[in-house]
């Protein structure tokens, strides 16, 4: 089965353009549009894609409050948001809000199809770079942990090493040289520590480690 994909922006050149480039792919299809956020949570509703690509900046209602309202329904998208400005307010609250990725509208086609793929899977499109940057603003000025450590208590010791890995950005291959392991025995750690702490994906993952005060953005 492709996978579907909801592309929502409020400018149609910007939507007719994404749909000639995803479906294209043998892999991917666009089963809607909306132009705005209140048309975008009634579509996902409606029709339950697996990806959502969130424009931020939209009337009626903004790309952060449709991220929450489809991530707090009953529909099972993930929600991929795109914008302008890589420090853009709207992409961070769209983040705090459960996006599974962030992505900048100039990114090149062939990475924007590579990280639909990825969101699909159930995995986070968010670049180190991006992510502590986003991050460090999220923190602000005060380091004090915004959520209590003992969360992290249900974690073993290697899936503390391990969340500790994914909040530097590090892919599973990568944690998995760095900690001696397979990739696979990565993986299983990484789903263990998501659903022990409750979270949908490593976005989420790296948040809770930077509110809890695992990691700070110089770390």
């Amino acid at each position: 089965m492709p996978i579907t994909v909801l592309l929502v922006d409020d400018q149609e050149l910007m939507r007719v353009g994404l749909t000639m480039v995803l479906d294209a792919q043998d892999d991917i299809t666009v089963v809607g549009e909306a132009g705005d956020g209140a048309a975008a949570v009634a579509a996902a509703i409606r029709l339950e894609p697996d990806v959502v690509l969130m424009d931020v900046r939209m009337p009626v209602v903004d790309g952060i409050a449709a991220t929450e309202q489809i991530l707090e329904s009953d529909c099972p998208s993930r929600v991929l948001v795109m914008t302008t400005f890589d420090l853009d307010e709207h992409a961070l609250g769209a983040l705090r809000a459960g996006a599974s990725g962030f992505l900048l509208k100039d990114t090149p086609p062939e990475d924007l199809i590579s990280a639909i793929r990825s969101v699909a899977a159930g995995d986070a499109v968010v670049s180190p770079k991006v992510t502590r940057r986003l991050l460090s603003r999220m923190i602000g000025d005060d380091p004090a942990p915004k959520r209590a450590p003992e969360v992290l208590d249900v974690l073993t010791e290697r899936e503390h090493e391990v969340l500790e890995h994914v909040a530097a950005g590090l892919s599973n291959a990568e944690i998995a040289r760095g900690l001696h392991l397979s990739e696979a025995t990565v993986k299983t750690h990484v789903s263990r520590m998501l659903t022990k702490l409750g979270l949908r994906d490593r976005v989420q993952a790296v948040v809770l480690a930077y509110e809890t005060g695992l990691v700070t953005p110089g770390s």
